[in-house]
C-alpha cells in the first residue's frame, strides 16, 4: 500500500444550509422541475453533511441562503480561492448569478481580496471546474466554463493551467469528473472529457482511481477529501469503496439524495478556503512528474 500524500488544502469550508432549496428551473440534465423536493429532508441531510465533514477533522464556514437563489447551496461554484484572494465565479445561467454577489461580500466582509472573472469580458467561468493538482490548476474548457477564461486565471493568479475539454452534459462541472485525492492519486472519470482533456489528466495524474459513466452518475466523484477520509454521496459503487480502502483511506457516505436533485452532491455543497495555488505558480519551475497512467 502507497504512503497517502495528502493534498495540502481540504480543512476549511465555506457551506450554505440550503433554506431557500428548490427546483423552480432545470440548467442541467438532473434538474426536473415536476420532481417535488422534501425541504425538511433536504436541510437534515445537509446538517447530517456539515457535521459528517467536522468530524473528520474540518471547519465549516456558513453563509445565509438568499431568498430566490435556490440553487446557492452549491457553494463551490462561488470562486476560487488562493490565499486570501478569490477569483469570483462568472455563472454561464442568469438564475445563479445573485450568488456571485453575495459571495462576492462574504469574502471582503472577512478580509478577502476578488477579482471578478467577468471583468475580463471573455465568457463564463464557474469554479466547479477548476482543481489545483500537482504542478498546476485544472481547468474545464466545457459547458460552464470558457476556455477563454483560462488565460485570465493563468494571469490574475500567476499559475500555470492545465485545460481539460469537458464534453458530457450531466457530468457538466469537473467536480462531477475530477476529484483529487493527495498529491498523486485522483478519481477520474473519463467518459466526461474528450481525447485531449483525457491525455492531460493522464499525464497529470500518477496513480487514477478510473471510473465508468455509471459509477460516475452515482457522484462518487462528487466527494470530499480530508486528509485521509473521503466524505462520499450514499451509494458509492463498492468497487470504488474497497478501491479508496485498499490505498489506506477511510470512507465514509452521506445520503444526500434530495440535493441531487438539484445536479449537485457534496463537493458540490463545500468550497475549500484554504486552498494556496503555490505548486501551480508559474514563477516555480514545474516539478518532475511520473509517467501517467492512460485513462
Amino acid at each position: 500500500m502507497t504512503e497517502i500524500r495528502p493534498l495540502s488544502w481540504g480543512r476549511r469550508y465555506l457551506m450554505c444550509r440550503p433554506e431557500h432549496f428548490r427546483v423552480d428551473y432545470a440548467i442541467n440534465p438532473w434538474m426536473d422541475v415536476d420532481a417535488p423536493v422534501d425541504p425538511d429532508l433536504a436541510l437534515g441531510q445537509w446538517d447530517d453533511l456539515a457535521a459528517t465533514i467536522e468530524r473528520a477533522g474540518a471547519a465549516v464556514e456558513r453563509i445565509s441562503q438568499l431568498p430566490g437563489t435556490p440553487d446557492m447551496v452549491y457553494a463551490m461554484n462561488y470562486g476560487l480561492v488562493d490565499g486570501d484572494h478569490v477569483a469570483i465565479t462568472s455563472f454561464r445561467h442568469d438564475q445563479r448569478r445573485p450568488e456571485a454577489e453575495a459571495a462576492e461580500w462574504w469574502f471582503g466582509e472577512t478580509g478577502m481580496r476578488t477579482t471578478r472573472v467577468a471583468d475580463a469580458g471573455v465568457g463564463a467561468f464557474e469554479a466547479g471546474d477548476a482543481f489545483l493538482f500537482g504542478d498546476s490548476l485544472v481547468v474545464a474548457d466545457g459547458p460552464r466554463t470558457d476556455r477563454a477564461t483560462h488565460a485570465v486565471l493563468g494571469r490574475e493568479l500567476g499559475v500555470r493551467v492545465a485545460s481539460v475539454g469537458v464534453v458530457h452534459p450531466a457530468l457538466y462541472h469537473l467536480d462531477l469528473s475530477f476529484c483529487p485525492l493527495d498529491e498523486t492519486r485522483a478519481i477520474v472519470a473519463p467518459a466526461a472529457w474528450d481525447r485531449a482533456g483525457r491525455a492531460t489528466v493522464a499525464a497529470l495524474v500518477p496513480d487514477p482511481l478510473v471510473i465508468d459513466e455509471d459509477e460516475a452518475f452515482t457522484f462518487c466523484a462528487n466527494s470530499v477529501v480530508i486528509g485521509d477520509v473521503v466524505v462520499m454521496p450514499a451509494g458509492v459503487p463498492a468497487r470504488v469503496a474497497r478501491r479508496l480502502e485498499a490505498w489506506g483511506f477511510s470512507v465514509q457516505t452521506v445520503d444526500v439524495s434530495e440535493l441531487h436533485k438539484g445536479g449537485g452532491s457534496i463537493r458540490c455543497m463545500t468550497l475549500p478556503l484554504d486552498t494556496v495555488l503555490d505548486d501551480a505558480r508559474l514563477t516555480v519551475e514545474p516539478r518532475p512528474r511520473e509517467q501517467g497512467v492512460p485513462v
